[in-house]
């Protein structure tokens, strides 16, 4: 069985985008609390890129693999 690689730069962009709307606006994606993602789970992530981005941080999150992020915090 493969082991699927973390692609480096979604994971970058975890750490420097900022939330760009919202309760948590220019919050870091990496710093948005679980619940906050899991509203919009429940409620259905946005179009694009940032959805993308955002259910990213929440599997990570939920898995426990947020030390995955460490290393890239500046």
């Amino acid at each position: 069985m493969e082991m699927m690689q973390p692609n480096p730069e979604i994971l970058q962009q975890l750490v420097v985008m900022k939330m760009p709307f919202g309760k948590y606006k220019d919050v870091l994606l990496c710093d948005l609390p679980v619940n906050y993602l899991e509203w919009f789970q429940r409620k259905g992530f946005p179009q694009g890129k940032l959805g993308m981005l955002l259910e990213t941080m929440l599997v990570i999150k939920m898995n426990g693999l947020t030390g995955l992020l460490t290393p890239l915090k500046r």
